[in-house]
């Protein structure tokens, strides 16, 4: 994700904007989320109006409620961890299915101050974007306590959705012409 003024905003400025542009482009969205336990959906609906373009939030904390809400596949869960790219490609696009939305984000990490490892050390936190054909994960290196690992998720979160949906109105654009 590049550098912008999304990722240097607050949640609700970011969210505030994610209303302003959905309700401008006719855009629903959905969120899965894990370690942010439900703060990027919080943000969102605390939008008046969000009811328009937020069609509903899956918190699936535990591996068996990722599989059971969002179809994750349990050999993909235990091959490649929760905290995965894989994994999150695939919460997104069972959000979308489930849901509807046309755009949605998935979040799983490792908030701490417990639960790291080498490989996946505390503030490792891996986001994907997209909808149910085709999505797209990053992983980030947050630093902090737990709270300023939820909250700089929950940010990030929201500039990845609001980048989509430019992404989303250039290509239109492009066809059009």
């Amino acid at each position: 994700m590049s550098d912008n003024t999304f990722e240097r905003s607050d949640a609700l400025s970011l969210a505030r904007e994610l209303g302003e542009r959905c309700r401008e482009h006719g855009i629903s969205v959905t969120t899965a989320e894990s370690c942010t336990g439900g703060g990027v959906a919080s943000a969102i609906t605390a939008i008046a109006g969000s009811s328009s373009y937020f069609e509903t939030g899956y918190v699936t904390y535990s591996n068996a409620a990722k599989a059971r809400l969002l179809g994750v596949p349990q050999p993909l869960l235990e091959q490649m961890g929760a905290v995965s790219g894989e994994v999150v490609e695939a919460m997104v696009a069972g959000a979308c299915i489930d849901s509807g939305a046309d755009l949605g984000v998935a979040v799983s990490g490792v908030a701490g101050p417990d639960g790291g490892s080498d490989e996946k050390p505390v503030g490792t936190v891996w986001l994907a974007w997209g909808d149910a054909r085709c999505q797209q994960a990053q992983c980030f290196h947050f630093s902090g306590d737990r709270a300023s690992v939820r909250e700089q998720s929950v940010r990030m979160a929201l500039a990845g959705l609001l980048e989509r949906i430019e992404d989303m109105q250039v290509k239109r654009r492009g066809k059009q012409e």
